[in-house]
């Protein structure tokens, strides 16, 4: 309603003013919600622009059969309506292969993938990698993945700036993990391993090595490191933001630190 006691016509207004105005609701509000108010919002929600980022996060953690099923088709929706078009997918607990080989086969374009806490994805990743050809930042924090699952992923994103390896359900016995970032991802700038507790001092300088344009590390929390000397020297030189294993964490999603 105006200051003057009209009712405001919002099925009336201009087609980009409403595009401004849904696109800054939410997945679940728009789909549920907005998209049903009146036909030209439906229209405006029905266009791909509107789908070119995805995110959708369940604070919770834990999900029900009924819940999940509902946002999986949630995100099959959203992933239909961009019609190619997904540049950047953000979803954490529920993902699983069927549903990242569906994003992977619609959105060919997609640049950011992040599906941390998504312990139903295995073999999906590496399906799906061959299939997104421009990815840059990928997050598979707290997930289960091997060290060859790892070579693989790199080797199929050539252009991958951004990798999200924290705290995983998978706990490394050894620096394989970091010898395999280091020998198929040279082009990462910024390289996340929050609570991997045994990557040594020379899974570390592998990964210096193998990657020579590596600009953020976090290495929070992994305690075997001995950041001393010429290793120490060497980060310094090189990292402009290093996060040291002894630096304070801000609470379970510290790994979004830009």
């Amino acid at each position: 309603m105006t200051k003057d006691g009209r009712y405001r016509d919002w099925a009336g207004l201009p087609p980009e003013v409403t595009w401004s105005i849904l696109s800054r609701l939410g997945t679940v509000d728009i789909l549920e919600k907005a998209q049903k108010v009146c036909k030209s919002w439906h229209s405006v929600c029905e266009e791909p622009s509107m789908w070119r980022k995805y995110n959708m996060h369940n604070d919770l953690g834990f999900m029900d059969f009924l819940t999940r099923s509902r946002h999986v088709a949630m995100c099959r929706n959203a992933v239909d309506r961009s019609q190619g078009g997904l540049v950047e997918i953000d979803i954490w607990y529920f993902c699983t292969d069927s549903l990242l080989n569906h994003i992977a086969d619609s959105s060919r374009n997609l640049r950011t993938l992040r599906i941390a806490m998504c312990h139903e994805v295995n073999d999906g990743l590496l399906q799906a990698a061959g299939k997104l050809p421009f990815l840059e930042e990928l997050d598979i924090s707290y997930c289960s993945f091997e060290e060859e699952t790892l070579k693989a992923v790199g080797k199929s994103f050539p252009n991958l700036k951004t990798l999200k390896l924290n705290y995983p359900v998978l706990s490394y016995s050894d620096d394989e993990f970091a010898i395999a970032i280091a020998g198929s991802m040279p082009e990462l700038r910024n390289l996340q391993l929050s609570g991997n507790p045994y990557m040594s001092n020379r899974g570390l300088r592998a990964i210096l090595d193998g990657c020579l344009h590596l600009e953020h590390l976090d290495l929070r929390e992994c305690w075997r490191l001995d950041l001393v000397g010429d290793l120490e020297k060497l980060c310094a030189e090189r990292i402009r933001v290093l996060r040291r294993p002894g630096d304070p964490t801000s609470g379970p999603h510290h790994m979004f630190w830009l």
